[in-house]
């Protein structure tokens, strides 16, 4: 079976494995404190160009958003995010169970607008009652979306100037983030989002790693005791050193982008056999998730030899479906995709 349906369906990169390897009988201090996870801090503040961020390393993208989420809320806030955002849709109540409500706004492709935004918080405190309800206290937004769709350095800026003038934080979802900053199609950096967002995540699970996420606080703003947060809801390793490596590697010779690049590269090989066989694209990805239009019968054809998902259905005969490329896909995976979809038309 070709297995397109995640981009975390394979282990980690063989460089992680070797330097797992390389350093699994030295010993080191726990939860974090061993200098191998203080290299992947520095060497992450070098590549955001902030000297002053704060770097913490969690198990996992749930944990991470509830936490970061969870953390910077007051009791009677909750977060703005779009309807179709990861908090909102796909976290299984995560944010929710924590006691935070999440306020959404309409999503354009899976992206949220300041204007929408603004006009939330505005209609929140012209009501005479507001007291009585959830104060918006956060905006959230992943990038890429779940669409595979990217914001664009103005959107970024607007969402950013927004937040400061209501005092609120921008927290921004970083799963997929390698691949949105290789996209071919971005015009945002690594140091635009640590300029303009008060907290994002570097996403290792779907991005090479094992498992584990770097949030980085990025003007010295880590919620007081954030470490003794992370531990009470479960997402500190004692062997914190397995995260450490894993960013220090990934984080040497500009390893991250290198591999999130092939995802790219694999994703657009990926479009233009699509194409070439004259399917439909149910969203237009400039990242490494495709989401194409087929039929039932294609579907039932198709997944005897492919895994991919079944993402919504469009109409009573045909769904969109999405194909995730990764790090690890190859273009002799794309080719033996080729031959299969010859055969079932």
């Amino acid at each position: 079976m070709l297995s397109f349906e995640c981009d975390y369906n394979v282990g980690a990169h063989p460089e992680i494995l070797e330097a797992l390897l390389r350093t699994n009988m030295e010993p080191c201090p726990g939860y974090g404190k061993d200098p191998y996870t203080e290299q992947a801090r520095e060497k992450i503040r070098m590549s955001c160009g902030r000297e002053d961020a704060d770097v913490r390393f969690l198990v996992g993208g749930t944990q991470t958003n509830r936490i970061v989420i969870d953390s910077m809320l007051k009791s009677y806030e909750g977060v703005i995010a779009a309807t179709t955002g990861h908090i909102s849709a796909h976290e299984a109540g995560a944010i929710e169970a924590s006691g935070h409500k999440v306020l959404t706004v309409p999503g354009y492709d899976g992206k949220l607008s300041a204007q929408d935004v603004e006009a939330l918080i505005d209609t929140f405190y012209a009501d005479g009652s507001h007291e009585h309800m959830v104060f918006p206290g956060m905006v959230y937004i992943s990038h890429p979306t779940e669409y595979g769709t990217l914001y664009t350095l103005a959107e970024l800026q607007a969402l950013s100037a927004l937040c400061r003038r209501h005092a609120i934080p921008l927290f921004l979802d970083g799963a997929r983030l390698g691949y949105g900053l290789m996209s071919r199609d971005t015009d945002v950096t690594l140091a635009d989002i640590a300029a303009l967002c008060d907290v994002f995540y570097i996403g290792g699970t779907k991005v090479g790693a094992l498992c584990g996420e770097a949030v980085v606080f990025t003007h010295d703003n880590a919620p007081k005791h954030f470490f003794t947060t992370v531990k009470q809801n479960g997402a500190l390793l004692a062997k914190g050193r397995l995260l450490g490596v894993q960013f220090d590697t990934l984080f040497t010779d500009d390893l991250y982008l290198r591999i999130s690049q092939n995802a790219i590269d694999r994703a657009e090989e990926l479009k233009t056999l699509f194409l070439e066989k004259g399917y439909s694209f149910f969203k237009s990805s400039p990242t490494n998730q495709q989401f194409i239009l087929l039929s039932d019968e294609q579907i039932e054809a198709l997944s005897k030899q492919v895994r991919f998902e079944i993402w919504e259905r469009v109409d009573e005969g045909h769904c969109a479906v999405r194909f995730a490329t990764s790090w690890a896909t190859t273009s002799e995976d794309i080719a033996a995709l080729r031959e299969i979809l010859s055969r079932v038309g």
